[in-house]
């Protein structure tokens, strides 16, 4: 198993919607609206990092209101 966290930058208001459809997203096991430099905070679970990337880079940032996104592989 393979376990990221994706930053999403937002440029929406409409925070609970879009927490919702990242949610959504096959992979994702949870997300949290954040404070600070990024908007939310996504884990991922997925077995392979092409399935990583495919979350982050396809699905997440496809999201009608994501801005950017940053991805962090866990080491451990």
């Amino acid at each position: 198993m393979v376990i990221a966290y994706v930053m999403v930058k937002a440029h929406t208001g409409d925070a609970d919607r879009l927490k919702d459809d990242i949610e959504a997203v096959d992979g994702v096991v949870e997300a949290h609206i954040v404070a600070g430099d990024v908007d939310f905070i996504a884990k991922v679970n997925v077995e392979t990092p092409a399935e990583v990337k495919d979350v982050a880079a396809t699905h997440i940032q496809e999201i009608q209101g994501v801005e950017t996104t940053q991805t962090y592989i866990a080491m451990d």
